[in-house]
C-alpha cells in the first residue's frame, strides 16, 4: 500500500484511541465489520469515500478532518525518514 493510505489507518487509530474505543468499538459506530475497521488501520485496506464518512461521522469528525489528519502523519513520517537518511550519511 502507499503512504498515505498508511498514515490514513495510523489516523484513524490515533481518532478512535483518543475517543477511548476498541476497533469493535468503532465499527459498531461506523456501521463497519471490525476486521475491516483492523485492516484500515493497519494500512492493508484503502478506504472508499462512503467509508471515510462512516469512520468520519462515527468519530464526530468531518471526513476531510479526518484525511488531513492521514496528510499529517504521513508528513511527519516524511519528515522523519529525512533526518534520519541525513543522520546516516
Amino acid at each position: 500500500m502507499t503512504p498515505l493510505v498508511e498514515s490514513f489507518g495510523i489516523a484513524v487509530r490515533q481518532s478512535r484511541e483518543a475517543q477511548g474505543w476498541s476497533q469493535e468499538a468503532l465499527a459498531g459506530h461506523s456501521n463497519l465489520n471490525r476486521s475491516y475497521v483492523g485492516e484500515i488501520e493497519r494500512g492493508k485496506a484503502i478506504a472508499s469515500l462512503t467509508t471515510v464518512e462512516k469512520l468520519a461521522g462515527a468519530l464526530g469528525v468531518a471526513p476531510s478532518t479526518l484525511v488531513i489528519r492521514g496528510e499529517a502523519v504521513n508528513e511527519q513520517n516524511l519528515a522523519r525518514f529525512i533526518k534520519l537518511t541525513s543522520i546516516a550519511c
